[in-house]
């Protein structure tokens, strides 16, 4: 499909913008009405010889004592609080702590092979307890097994457990 001059500096400008390929495509359909597929904009932009701009560099997650905490997700109204097994202790409500100093070491399985999970490990908190945790289907962690019987970590082994999980989680894209 070809453009008229004017559509195509509209893309040329929103590109110049920062816009994703999202947007262009969404700006098309609503103020041309030209209705494209995403790697239909993709072409076009190659077209034009346009580069775009790439997104806001990420925050280095290697450095735990600079991450900044995240709002736990609230869960939905009248819905289970967890379709783990009983004793496998919901960390999310912890996530919400601030970021500590604990010494926790976090290990991720390369391959998962617990029923309902998208990702499992090893992780070994700073008083030496260890343990076994899991991602349910649904995103939440959970421990399968804790060296010792009712054992919760501390706020800051918590806080530390989950930046860890979140940074190696993100790099193996899950």
């Amino acid at each position: 499909m070809s453009l008229t001059p004017e559509q195509t500096a509209a893309v040329s400008s929103w590109v110049a913008a920062g816009d994703n390929l999202s947007t262009i495509q969404k700006k098309l359909r609503e103020q041309f009405s030209v209705a494209l597929t995403y790697m239909d904009v993709r072409f076009l932009v190659d077209d034009l010889n346009l580069q775009l701009k790439d997104p806001a560099p990420k925050a280095d997650t290697s450095d735990l004592s600079k991450a900044q905490p995240k709002p736990a997700a609230a869960p939905a109204a009248g819905a289970p609080a967890s379709d783990l097994p009983p004793g496998e202790d919901d960390l999310a409500d912890e996530a919400a702590l601030p970021s500590g100093t604990g010494s926790v070491i976090l290990d991720v399985d390369s391959v998962t092979l617990i029923p309902g999970a998208i990702a499992s490990g090893k992780v070994t908190f700073s008083d030496g307890v260890t343990g076994k945790w899991i991602i349910d289907h649904q995103g939440r962690p959970g421990f399968t097994e804790i060296s010792q019987p009712g054992y919760r970590p501390t706020p800051e082994d918590a806080k530390s457990f989950m930046n860890q999980l979140e940074a190696e989680l993100q790099r193996r894209g899950l």
